[in-house]
């Protein structure tokens, strides 16, 4: 590993496991009655325990989300860009925690653990899980770490919707809420997209009803042209044109190809990988498809569907955040089409209109979804500038 990799992150860090005895109710009126959390931390939780913040994972993301676990390793967590010593997420100062949801597939229980009663795979039977039992899953793990408030709870994506519903559901349990790249529920083309990918796992001969783990198979076909449905919609039109073609500054000297850089220089006239952005999505969701279970892609995606703060409101978002108690930042990125920036604002006039202390960010970025990800730096520089002013706020102060 490169030494100066090692050195400007939380370093080596081990998953750590807690197991809860007591049920989890479901929304789907189903009870888990035990389960297992896996979950990271970075930093020291302060002596006041006032300094806690809770870092809520996307779709396909889990529980490592900054380090390394060896020092073998090559790839640090998702978001190690952000979350480090001196980083945005500043962990000489902040202790963060991070788990893999219920229902994932990187160690919490879900689809791919062992059912006790029948010693095999859940698979299927898995209950549904949706975006309100995540967060009670997660009240459960900070009442077993003794953080009785979140100095903030932040995520971008599916992680934004855990924030937003942290501050329905527990008003009291956090200072700030930071939702980024999100929206306050799905629209009808988010909800095709999902419904396609699903189609593509339970439609793949080698799903097996879902009991393909007992099988000793997995859907892969199925399972990666899913990942490839989705990253293209995780992707911009501009981040793909500088992925796979010439730049704007090409475009306006020469002429753009549009992204359409071939693999091998020319063309084979048949149904081969012509194109330099076909190999990449064949790439990046066969490498998917070896790592993700399709169990829990399944529920995920369900998980995001039914995602809606107002449902239980008669349908008045603002009357969903009247009891939250903490401030809010919003951010969004301009290029990001399968939450664009109308999203966040529609959140940020249902809490204006109940009073609530917003603050919003809308980044222009060529990155599309997966700007909420990367290093952009107007992004980091105001969301470490907010943390850090929140941290004078709170950092005296017993939770």
């Amino acid at each position: 590993m490169n030494e100066s990799l090692l050195k400007n992150s939380v370093g080596i860090v081990k998953p750590q496991k807690f197991h809860f005895g007591s049920p989890l109710h479901l929304r789907s009126g189903k009870v888990l009655p035990n389960f297992d959390l896996v979950f990271e931390t970075y930093g020291k939780l302060n002596t006041n325990r006032s300094n806690a913040i809770l870092v809520c994972h996307a779709l396909s993301g889990d529980h490592h989300a900054a380090g390394f676990h060896s020092s073998e390793d090559k790839k640090a967590g998702w978001w190690d860009a952000c979350i480090g010593p001196g980083k945005v997420i500043d962990t000489n100062i902040f202790f963060v925690v991070c788990p893999n949801n219920l229902g994932g597939c990187a160690g919490s229980t879900g689809p791919a653990s062992i059912k006790p009663e029948t010693g095999k795979f859940f698979g299927p039977d898995f209950p549904v899980v949706t975006v309100d039992d995540w967060v009670n899953s997660q009240a459960m793990l900070a009442d077993k770490l003794k953080i009785s408030k979140w100095a903030a709870v932040i995520g971008g994506s599916l992680g934004g919707m855990q924030v937003l519903k942290w501050a329905i559901s527990y008003p009291e349990r956090l200072h700030s809420a930071i939702c980024i790249a999100a929206a306050p529920k799905l629209s009808a083309q988010n909800i095709a997209f999902n419904e396609v990918a699903r189609q593509s796992i339970t439609n793949d001969p080698d799903f097996c009803k879902g009991h393909y783990l007992d099988k000793g198979t997995y859907p892969k076909r199925g399972l990666t042209l899913a990942r490839m449905v989705g990253h293209i919609t995780y992707l911009s039109d501009s981040a793909m044109r500088a992925k796979f073609g010439k730049t704007v500054s090409d475009f306006e000297k020469e002429g753009d190809n549009f992204g359409r850089d071939l693999r091998a220089g020319t063309l084979s006239f048949g149904f081969n990988v012509d194109f330099q952005v076909e190999s990449y999505l064949h790439y990046q969701g066969e490498r998917f498809s070896k790592n993700f279970d399709a169990n829990t892609y399944l529920l995920m995606t369900k998980a995001l569907d039914y995602f809606d703060p107002s449902f239980d409101f008669n349908g008045d978002l603002s009357k969903a955040f009247s009891a939250s108690k903490c401030k809010f930042l919003l951010v969004s990125f301009s290029t990001d089409w399968r939450f664009p920036p109308e999203r966040s604002r529609e959140i940020v006039n249902a809490l204006l209109n109940t009073r609530k202390e917003v603050s919003y960010l809308e980044i222009e970025a060529d990155q599309g979804h997966d700007a909420f990800l990367m290093p952009i730096p107007r992004y980091t520089s105001a969301l470490k500038s907010y943390l850090y002013r929140m941290y004078d706020e709170i950092k005296d102060n017993a939770p």
